[in-house]
């Protein structure tokens, strides 16, 4: 599973296979938190993280939210920067 970014202690990867099982969406690990986040609403859809890393992985992701809705669509994954 390719990791695309890493900030604050949360990790953000999304599965090279995942574009074979709707919806498109990225997976987030934080200590011993795991959370699944859909790409396209950018709710969390399985899983729990705590409020400030959720707060913090969503205003990341609204920022990136193309860029990764098209590496779930090409497959082609690449590191995108990291929250500052």
């Amino acid at each position: 599973m390719p990791e695309i970014c890493r900030f604050y202690g949360i990790v953000i990867r999304i599965f090279s296979i995942d574009n074979e099982h709707p919806p498109k969406h990225m997976h987030i690990k934080y200590n011993e938190y795991d959370a699944v986040m859909e790409l396209n609403t950018l709710n969390i859809i399985n899983g729990n993280i705590p409020k400030k890393a959720r707060i913090l992985v969503r205003e990341w992701a609204e920022v990136h939210q193309e860029e990764l809705l098209e590496m779930w669509n090409t497959q082609k994954f690449h590191k995108i920067s990291p929250l500052e």
